[in-house]
């Protein structure tokens, strides 16, 4: 029996969880509640610096467990906010060292990726990788990810954040655009798919000139339908490059039921089957990096190929053991 204890604070959330070898038993968090206009790396680090004791506390109280039963520890390495990274890799550093345990690295993407193949029973999916710092087709070859189409400027979750503070929304965030799409109606906008990649500015820049003169329920349900059908466009052709019988969905912009829906129905169509996380572990999460940890260190044992146990905010997806 390993306990393992992940941390992740790759942006605005510090989460810590715990997994009983593969069994997810804990997932705490405290989310930095950012002013309006976005997030300032180092006020979100300081929070996560105040807040790391508390969150440690509540894993443990849930996991039921102390830490001196803790055997491994895992922390997000990147992509994401230096500063913000600099709190997971110092928390786990400081963690490994006490209890004399081993420390594994973890991608984030990965993190986000086997935890949704865990809890979707998947073998080897295609991959459908939504989030607020990058959007990815995916499929595992040789123990790395391979990127087969992505955005070519922004994430589609930080696209949907620009639309939300163009439009004055107090809660510049993707949930809110979901919520006041539901009443709108579609107006052609760009559609921008090039082989297996996409591009989401153009969307957000011509959705900020038609403002002025166009219902705000009809900009997000248009942007939606858009964003999506472009992604669902690279997907289904990448389905039919790789033959895969899977498609995970996954990801901070999975938790989109819209997106979900799109998603699904192209799987349908094409005879394949459909698999989204929960949405506790498709927001940023602590369990996602416990459960990786183990699972990497029950792959890798002693000879697990990241041993800088360092940070990275451009870490590349195809650097990743997984």
């Amino acid at each position: 029996m390993t306990f393992t204890l992940g941390i992740e604070s790759t942006a605005h959330t510090l989460g810590i969880g715990i997994c009983n070898d593969g069994s997810i038993i804990a997932n705490e968090y405290k989310t930095y509640s950012q002013p309006f206009g976005g997030m300032k790396p180092s006020d979100a680090a300081d929070s996560h610096s105040v807040n790391f004791e508390e969150v440690l506390n509540s894993a443990l109280k849930k996991a039921g467990i102390s830490l001196d039963q803790v055997g491994l520890v895992g922390y997000s390495k990147g992509p994401g906010m230096a500063p913000c990274l600099r709190i997971s890799r110092t928390g786990a550093v400081m963690l490994s060292t006490i209890r004399k345990t081993p420390l594994i690295p973890v991608h984030h993407s990965v993190a986000h990726i086997e935890v949704g193949v865990h809890e979707c029973n998947f073998s080897d999916p295609l991959v459908i990788y939504v989030s607020g710092g990058n959007t990815q087709l995916l499929i595992k070859k040789n123990n790395r990810y391979t990127v087969l189409g992505e955005t070519l400027d922004v994430g589609l979750g930080n696209a949907i954040d620009m639309l939300a503070r163009e439009m004055n929304l107090e809660k510049a965030h993707g949930g809110e655009i979901e919520r006041i799409a539901k009443e709108g109606k579609y107006i052609e906008l760009p559609y921008t798919v090039k082989g297996m990649d996409f591009a989401f500015s153009g969307l957000v820049t011509r959705c900020a000139q038609l403002l002025p003169t166009t219902s705000p329920s009809d900009i997000a349900y248009s942007f939606q339908e858009t964003a999506f059908a472009m992604l669902c466009e690279a997907a289904e052709r990448a389905l039919m490059l790789v033959k895969k019988n899977e498609v995970l969905l996954c990801g901070g912009v999975a938790q989109n039921s819209r997106l979900q829906g799109m998603v699904r129905a192209m799987c349908e169509e094409n005879h394949v089957q459909f698999g989204v996380p929960s949405n506790q572990y498709n927001r940023d999460n602590g369990a996602m990096i416990a459960y990786t940890a183990y699972y990497l260190h029950n792959k890798y044992g002693g000879n697990y190929p990241d041993k800088s146990y360092t940070i990275n905010p451009k870490y590349r997806i195809e650097d990743a053991p997984c």
